[in-house]
């Protein structure tokens, strides 16, 4: 399978494989205690393996498909020696992720149709929700497009002022309200403003609180039904950023969220920090709703379109 061509600028590839190291060390030490001793891909490397897996993040499902696949290459093939096993994995993770539509991309890219093109970001506080979309905006002002953020997380003072340095790092408008305004009252003004700028781009912040589902769903739902007083079909983009760093948690507050909202594309933050890089390939393969976006460090140019050929081989290089 020719899957692994170069895509990305080789500076790139380089912050991915950083950002990646910790994952992929973590990785190939289990890897290479689970196969010790053997010469063949046996049900032992292979019960081995699905542990290595499932103790990596990918989820319990997602091995389970993988191993499935694998198995099938060890019937097919006859002999499959353990030193093949490291370019099986990164074939048939790469072969299942391709089964989703997500992670083609290379490049930050909006919809040529829709403008101004709406995002709205959801996720829990402190899984860097505000950060990402500091980074997003970045990128799209780095393209010389127009953005306008709104400030719609009002719950906490805090939220609207890490969204205002950002603003002002990146240089673009803010649109906000006091603390405890209506999130959906700054989602109007925002759409206001931004087609009145003739922006691009308008991202919407909102408050990051799970303890009461119901109230979520029905502040999510009333800021969308806002913004599409101003444009009919906004917002074209639901994100929702997920801490990569807590593992497990973060297939949880996937479940939560794609609950409470209907969440069309995933960030996958914090993933230079720890050792848990498998949940992207879980959560990408459980969900159907594509990764769009990974953080592999703390700069700004650190978070970056996820490419799941770019991403495997990163995870896999030894």
């Amino acid at each position: 399978m020719s899957f692994f061509k170069r895509i990305f600028s080789s500076e790139k590839k380089e912050t991915l494989d950083k950002g990646l190291e910790k994952s992929k060390s973590s990785f190939l030490s289990k890897l290479t205690k689970a196969v010790a001793g053997k010469s063949k891909v046996d049900d032992e490397v292979l019960d081995n393996l699905e542990e290595v897996l499932v103790s990596s993040d990918v989820g319990v499902d997602t091995t389970l498909k993988i191993i499935d696949r694998i198995e099938a290459r060890v019937s097919k093939d006859k002999y499959l020696g353990t030193d093949e096993l490291n370019k099986i994995l990164r074939e048939e993770i790469a072969g299942l992720l391709s089964e989703t539509n997500s992670g083609e991309e290379t490049e930050y890219t909006i919809p040529a149709d829709k403008k101004p093109y709406v995002l709205m970001v959801v996720g829990v506080n402190g899984v860097g929700k505000t950060t990402t979309i500091g980074k997003l905006a970045y990128q799209f002002n780095k393209q010389g497009l127009k953005v306008v953020l709104g400030a719609a997380d009002t719950f906490r003072a805090a939220a609207i002022d890490q969204l205002q340095v950002w603003a002002d790092r990146v240089d673009v408008p803010l649109v906000k309200q006091n603390m405890g305004s209506d999130p959906a009252s700054v989602a109007f003004d925002t759409l206001k403003s931004g087609v009145a700028q003739d922006a691009d781009v308008i991202i919407i912040d909102t408050a990051g609180r799970l303890h009461n589902k119901v109230n979520l769903m029905k502040e999510l739902t009333k800021v969308k039904k806002v913004m599409q007083k101003v444009i009919g079909d906004a917002p074209h983009d639901v994100l929702l950023v997920l801490d990569g760093s807590t593992g497990q948690n973060a297939f949880e507050q996937a479940k939560q969220f794609t609950a409470a909202t209907e969440v069309t594309t995933l960030a996958v933050t914090k993933l230079d920090g720890t050792a848990k890089g498998g949940v992207v390939i879980g959560i990408s393969d459980q969900f159907q709703i594509p990764v769009k976006y990974i953080g592999v460090g703390e700069g700004i140019e650190d978070l970056q379109v996820f490419n799941k050929y770019e991403f495997v081989d990163s995870f896999f290089k030894k």
